[in-house]
């Protein structure tokens, strides 16, 4: 069961989220309604591939910190999400 402490409220992309304590960052952004975390330099639309870490397609912009890895960062209350999509 949900309650206001096991609740994370984050921004992504100017999209308030609410997910569940433990969740990720790629959670969070699917949570959005987008499935896009980068651009290829080509300007295609990227997404977590591997969800441990390795592939690096998850790398967003947290709180103004870039290239950090969705997939292995928790979201905490108030987290501000940035990714590459401009759809």
């Amino acid at each position: 069961m949900l309650t206001p402490d096991s609740i994370r409220n984050v921004t992504v992309d100017g999209v308030a989220v609410a997910v569940s304590a433990g969740s990720t960052m790629v959670a969070a952004i699917a949570a959005s309604g987008s499935l896009c975390t980068r651009r290829s330099v080509t300007g295609q639309r990227r997404f977590a591939f591997c969800g441990i870490g390795q592939c690096q397609e998850c790398r967003v912009t947290i709180d103004g910190a870039v290239h950090r890895l969705a997939c292995r960062t928790l979201c905490r209350d108030g987290m501000t999400i940035v990714t590459g999509d401009e759809s």
